[in-house]
């Protein structure tokens, strides 16, 4: 449940970012950052 709901929250990030401006490449990237950066964010809670 946990990496799901990182993965909502990266997936949102990503769209909120990166959507329109960067294309495609540009909010994949977004996401694996905002994902990564979420799971040091999950291991503190």
């Amino acid at each position: 449940m946990q990496k799901l709901f990182r993965a909502l929250l990266a997936g949102w990030g990503a769209k909120k970012i990166g959507g329109g401006k960067c294309g495609c490449i540009g909010t994949i990237v977004v996401f694996i950052i905002l994902y990564w950066l979420l799971g040091f964010v999950f291991e503190i809670f």
